[in-house]
């Protein structure tokens, strides 16, 4: 066992940090939870999973004597490794690791890891569904679930991890080495962590860094900046189209999701089986495939799979219809580009709600697309004066400011009239008034259900 015996500190007392605790102190390691926030202000966070198993709790504070005797810092996901404390730890030879590091090392069977931008989830759900129809013994963590290091003590020892995998976990890999890796997409996000979209790319690319010629690699050919990290690969490129025919890979010819590789053609279905709106979507199905058929898996359970697939909670989910408009859940578009694929899922007629904390990424694009197609603009959050101030300079019309996501429903509601749809897709993170995107489109939901009451 890697951490027996070992001191560790981990810094960050959220889902990762809780869960990573309990594990490590389960394989013999002794662990200090961290966080610089009390008790007091951590109600939301569960501890007793760790309350009478040994590990030692350090909260309220989050200084250098934290250090001492420590032989690793686990770093939860929310904790920029550029924080003071790191810097020491690592000016002290201390090794410093992410929770996708520590489940890397514990665990004993082949990993996906799936990063990218954008449809992160959508993918690694549907690859996790592709598994268990082929029956494979499979566990999905990472940025995803629960923490990867929980679900990979949890898989057989013929099974495989499917894992969804965040820039801010990449920060912290040393030996992660996954079998499969997949890059979806490059769009600027969580600039304001890595400085600049130059260190954003390289740390996207820690995913394959460890990887060799044995192992494969799954890039969008659509992307640009995806498409040339081609060559810094150091394992077999598997590249996936939905605009071009490619030599080798998986794309689209005539209707039908095609894959061609060593000189094999294999014909799985027309794209008009899959059940999810828009053509990012199509590219999600897409690297699912391309990933499940480099894991061995066979074509009629990746069909079936399609055709099952309805997609994943808050990623423009249908929530109901009243009067003939529709209300769609799409919480989780916490960035303009996220926000612009969900707008080109729908024709017009879209009466937005979007706002939250401002990640302050370039609005040009996301702007223009909704002058195209929203009816009505509603805005909410930290983000609402400089959304209005670059929605009117690119011509949006029928700007509204709402002081709450209750009042923005209500507006919208009020607004709406067949056959426009209302949309809840932010383009911004949820911090400023909710707990995570999840809990904004909980919220959201709910309200939108109390309409029909």
């Amino acid at each position: 066992m890697p951490f027996r015996n070992k001191r560790v500190l981990i810094l960050g007392a959220g889902v990762s940090g809780i869960s990573v605790a309990h594990v490590l102190q389960q394989n013999g390691a002794q662990v200090i939870l961290n966080d610089a926030k009390p008790l007091s202000l951590l109600k939301n966070k569960d501890i007793s999973l760790i309350e009478n198993c040994g590990v030692t709790l350090a909260l309220g504070r989050q200084d250098v004597e934290l250090l001492e005797t420590i032989d690793y810092v686990v770093v939860s996901p929310g904790i920029s490794i550029d924080i003071p404390l790191i810097k020491v730890a690592q000016s002290n030879g201390i090794i410093v690791m992410s929770e996708i590091e520590v489940a890397y090392r514990l665990c004993a069977v082949p990993i996906v890891a799936i990063t990218g931008t954008n449809g992160k989830t959508t993918t690694t759900t549907l690859i996790g569904e592709i598994m268990k129809t082929a029956k494979r013994d499979v566990v999905v963590g990472g940025n995803i679930g629960l923490a990867l290091s929980q679900e990979v003590t949890q898989v057989g020892y013929n099974g495989i991890v499917i894992a969804e995998i965040s820039s801010f976990q990449l920060e912290g890999v040393i030996d992660f080495h996954p079998h499969i890796s997949a890059i979806l997409n490059i769009t600027p996000d969580h600039i304001d962590r890595h400085h600049s979209m130059e260190n954003y790319i390289a740390v996207k690319e820690r995913i394959f860094a460890n990887q060799t010629n044995d192992d494969y690699t799954v890039l969008n050919y659509d992307d640009v900046t995806v498409r040339a990290m081609n060559d810094r690969v150091p394992s077999k490129v598997f590249f996936f189209s939905r605009q071009t025919e490619l030599l080798s890979g998986i794309f689209v010819k005539d209707g039908m999701i095609t894959i061609k590789w060593l000189g094999e053609i294999t014909t799985l279905c027309p794209i008009t089986d899959i059940k999810l709106r828009g053509g990012h979507n199509i590219e999600n199905v897409l690297a699912a495939c391309g990933i499940a058929f480099l894991a061995g898996i066979k074509v009629v359970d990746m069909v079936q799979a399609i055709h099952n697939f309805t997609g994943i909670e808050h990623r423009i989910e249908l929530v109901t219809s009243i009067n003939d408009v529709a209300y769609y859940n799409d919480s989780k578009a916490t960035n303009p580009e996220s926000a612009i694929k969900a707008l080109e899922a729908f024709t017009k007629n879209i009466i937005l709600i979007a706002g939250g904390r401002d990640k302050n990424t370039d609005l040009k694009n996301f702007m223009q697309l909704v002058k195209e197609k929203v009816d009505h603009l509603i805005l909410i959050g930290e983000a609402t004066k400089r959304f209005r101030l670059v929605a009117t300079e690119y011509g949006v019309k029928n700007i509204h400011d709402a002081t709450s996501l209750a009042d923005a429903v209500q507006l919208a509601h009020q607004l709406a009239k067949s056959p426009q749809v209302i949309l809840l897709s932010p383009a911004c993170a949820s911090y400023d008034m909710f707990i995570s995107y999840e809990d904004r489109g909980k919220i959201f939901k709910k309200l939108v259900q109390d309409l029909n009451c």
